[in-house]
């Protein structure tokens, strides 16, 4: 067992977060370009948006638990992560970008000690300041995730291709069934599960 569970645990999430995200933008880019972009009914008007959602969100998030672990003060304006709603036309784009931005929240997590947990990470909200430990912001960021892929997943339900399956990635028998995405990802079980 790991010396620190929860990090641990943390850590594993964040991978999981960026493998989701590979299957998930894997099978978006096998659409049509005009099915990429396409009105559907949801939160977000299309599957472009609702991809370009969670990446500007996860740039907020990393960026502030960053800015935390360096010592530094909270981002003066947040606004500016959200400026450009959609900030990537293709998916080809926003796979390029949230894969970089998953590989810096695993290796924020990789970090993590059990007992610095509970260190505070600041946001300035235009609303005011928020403060969260850094368990429960962590958490907020994987729910978000699990939230917003779960819309696109029902949007590919509509097209020809498949929606991915998203609940393979933490049972060993599972293991086959991720070796190519872990290959792909330069991930591998035993650096996941030492």
């Amino acid at each position: 067992m790991p010396q620190d569970p929860l990090s641990h645990h943390l850590t594993t999430m964040a991978y999981n977060n960026a493998w989701a995200n590979h299957r998930l933008l894997a099978a978006c880019a096998r659409l049509d370009p005009t099915e990429f972009v396409a009105p559907r009914s949801g939160f977000f008007p299309s599957i472009r948006a609702t991809l370009n959602h969670i990446l500007t969100v996860d740039w907020f998030y990393v960026d502030a638990f960053e800015r935390e672990a360096r010592g530094e003060p909270p981002h003066p304006r947040i606004a500016e992560f959200f400026e450009v709603p959609e900030p990537c036309d293709s998916c080809q784009a926003v796979q390029a970008a949230q894969r970089a931005v998953d590989a810096r929240l695993i290796a924020y997590c990789q970090t993590l000690g059990d007992a610095s947990l509970s260190r505070v990470v600041t946001i300035l909200r235009p609303t005011g300041t928020q403060q969260e430990t850094r368990t429960r912001l962590l958490a907020h960021v994987f729910e978000h995730q699990i939230h917003h892929r779960g819309q696109v997943h029902a949007m590919l339900s509509s097209t020809a291709v498949p929606p991915p399956q998203l609940d393979e990635f933490f049972c060993t028998m599972d293991a086959p069934l991720r070796r190519q995405d872990f290959a792909e990802l330069g991930f591998s079980e035993a650096a996941i599960w030492p």
